[in-house]
């Protein structure tokens, strides 16, 4: 529940983004931003091997490859697509990164 508030939160703080539709993808919560097309699916699930929470995101992106970059020892990553959460994750570069993923489409088309 902690996650879906800050993805609504971090949602309505960012410029462009809109209302969130809430639906179910592959049995996870997902979020999409149906009203503005802005960005791509943020999917909330538990990471396979060590049953984390995961923020997962369409692996057909780059976000994972930023993430990376401007993240590289503050979460683990499962491969092109999930963000692995800690037991403290840093909630100022998970809003971040929730951020270029709600608004990944609209920076696309501003390129």
């Amino acid at each position: 529940m902690q996650l879906r508030a800050l993805i609504y939160e971090t949602a309505a703080a960012t410029e462009g983004v809109g209302a969130l539709e809430e639906t179910l993808k592959w049995g996870e919560v997902s979020y999409l931003t149906t009203e503005s097309g802005s960005g791509t699916t943020v999917r909330i699930g538990r990471d396979k091997r060590s049953g984390r929470p995961t923020v997962f995101v369409n692996c057909q992106t780059d976000l994972l490859s930023r993430y990376r970059t401007l993240y590289p020892d503050r979460f683990g990553y499962d491969g092109d697509r999930g963000v692995i959460l800690g037991e403290a994750p840093d909630e100022a570069a998970l809003k971040h990164m929730i951020a270029l993923a709600l608004t990944y489409h609209a920076r696309k088309t501003r390129r």
